[in-house]
């Protein structure tokens, strides 16, 4: 679900959104423009409700046609970048077909020479497929304070009959970056083969991230269907991955240099800013270069998509480490099992997880604030978890209580404190904060999970109960390991998906599945800011059910 920014009652669309232009935590090191959040205020006395863009202009609902106006907006957002936006190229019919050498036989018995299975240029899916009858409903996503209806329609995504390229001169480029996932080498296989089915026969993986495009002993990788036959059976990436980078500038030169026509850019939030500051300075210098986005994250926070490759993956590796925490707990005295698990600001993985698990008692995640002390307080919760059934199960998000978010993530929190609204921290900070980044320009975390765990211990202590706390760290185990079934046919899906993109001439866009439906998004409209949990969605209220924990706060 998208972030929401507040609309208040009146009517008056409260975004003060504004552009800026720095090294944008989670791009990769790379100098991008992105967009910054001004502060927002609640009005005393007014309904907030979530709206579903935090992009669109002043919207007065007394007036009769300010759907015509969000429609405008919407359109305009939401329309792909194509080539011929900026150079002249005629299109071709495609050579890409599923057609069998011999003629096929229609249900009448006639022959038929014709295959239906392209898609036309005006085929739409909708983003929203929910109709709120109320603000008010678990994880309303409304316009205007009414929820009024309003059709959202984006481009689906397959292959078109027309194409841009001439398949023969093609030279197209892969490039794995930010941290490993589950499913990378699934969709560079499919990317290798679906392009040998347009007939491209110069495909060449980029090693190491785009640090491959400006290091001199990282060579292309020749790849064709007999070298990617079989990497889909191994984790990690064929083609080596890294955070960090050279300037936009110098890795268009190198694209230019390389003579590319086409480059496959897989990886999350930062990867996608980054490869949408490629496209931008390839339109500025007129170049006939398509760059596709294949989203990966098993954070799973990718604005609009229902998922990303990877994730679930991840959430079934989990598994392992808390049954373990669960049988460690459950057999000990007094037990208290604790598991980490990644989610800098998205708590989806942690979400999950419990939930399939079954046995978690608590589930913290950075999107829902929590206090450790006090009657409300996880410590106390822990307390008569002990004192009931004798052992307790947490698991926890790698930045619960420690991510600053942005200001605007606060609506909807459904928390007995007025001051979480007043607050620019969405949790406290339980842990110092570090100045440090990493190579993306990622705050560098605390172990919240090793502070738990001295927090538990201690506790206990002080009140002269037993504990026996048994902490598991899996976090590098969950995504470096094989995709699963449901991963690799996703994975299949989006490869394949990319190459048609790009062979239909769109750039600068990014595919996924929203709604269950296959589309193309524009890479601004995913990278805006991180997909987070929305407190008042049925997926949390589900966790809530399942795990049995009351607000800490």
């Amino acid at each position: 679900m998208a972030l929401a920014s507040p609309v208040d009652y009146a009517g008056t669309f409260t975004s003060s959104q504004k552009h800026h232009s720095f090294v944008m935590p989670g791009c990769n090191g790379l100098r991008c423009s992105t967009i910054g959040f001004g502060n927002k205020s609640r009005a005393a006395g007014h309904l907030v409700v979530r709206a579903m863009s935090m992009d669109r202009p002043k919207l007065d609902f007394s007036n009769s046609n300010w759907k015509d106006q969000f429609q405008e907006d919407f359109d305009r957002r939401f329309s792909l970048p194509h080539l011929t936006d900026i150079i002249d190229v005629e299109s071709r019919p495609t050579t890409f077909s599923l057609k069998s050498r011999a003629p096929l036989e229609n249900v009448t018995g006639s022959s038929e020479e014709s295959w239906n299975g392209y898609v036309n240029d005006d085929d739409r899916a909708l983003l929203k497929v929910i109709k709120f009858a109320s603000p008010t409903s678990a994880g309303a996503d409304c316009i205007d304070p009414d929820c009024s209806w309003v059709e959202q329609w984006v481009h689906r995504a397959g292959p078109r009959k027309q194409i841009y390229f001439e398949p023969q001169c093609v030279k197209a480029g892969i490039v794995t970056c930010g941290g490993l996932c589950p499913g990378l080498n699934d969709v560079i296989r499919q990317i290798v083969l679906t392009l040998e089915k347009y007939g491209v026969k110069n495909i060449v993986g980029i090693q190491h991230g785009f640090r491959g495009f400006f290091e001199d002993h990282l060579a292309e990788v020749p790849l064709n269907r007999h070298v990617v036959q079989n990497i889909n059976l191994a984790g990690g990436s064929f083609l080596g991955v890294s955070r960090g980078g050279a300037s936009i500038s110098d890795i268009v030169d190198s694209i230019q240099a390389r003579r590319l026509d086409m480059l496959f850019v897989l990886g999350g939030n930062g990867t996608h800013a980054g490869a949408d500051a490629i496209h931008d300075e390839c339109r500025k210098r007129k170049l006939k270069v398509s760059i596709i986005g294949v989203p990966k994250t098993i954070d799973n926070d990718i604005l609009l998509m229902d998922k990303t490759f990877g994730f679930d993956t991840a959430v079934e590796a989990a598994q392992r480490a808390i049954n373990s925490a669960y049988i460690e707990a459950h057999s000990a005295f007094h037990g208290i099992g604790l598991v980490k698990l990644m989610g800098r600001s998205s708590g989806f993985i942690t979400m999950h997880a419990s939930l399939s698990s079954g046995q978690v008692d608590i589930c913290l995640i950075p999107e829902v604030p929590f206090t450790l002390d006090g009657p409300n307080g996880v410590l106390r919760h822990l307390e008569h978890l002990i004192e009931t059934k004798g052992f307790a199960l947490m698991c926890v998000a790698e930045g619960a209580g420690q991510v600053r978010l942005p200001s605007h993530a606060r609506w909807g929190l459904n928390c007995q404190h007025e001051e979480w609204f007043t607050k620019d921290l969405l949790n406290q900070e339980y842990l110092q904060r570090s100045n440090a980044t990493d190579a993306s320009g990622n705050m560098v975390l605390g172990d919240i999970g090793a502070h738990l765990q001295q927090k538990i211990k201690s506790h206990f202590r002080e009140i002269n109960v037993h504990s026996d706390v048994k902490y598991i760290d899996p976090t590098y185990m969950l995504r470096a390991v094989r995709a699963n079934a449901s991963d690799a046919i996703l994975c299949t899906v989006l490869g394949q998906n990319a190459v048609h993109g790009a062979f239909a001439g769109f750039s600068g866009i990014t595919t996924g599945i929203c709604n269950t439906h296959n589309v193309y998004l524009p890479i601004p409209e995913v990278i805006k800011t991180p997909r987070l949990v929305d407190p008042n969605s049925r997926m949390w209220h589900r966790c809530l059910t399942s795990t049995g924990q009351p607000d800490f706060c």
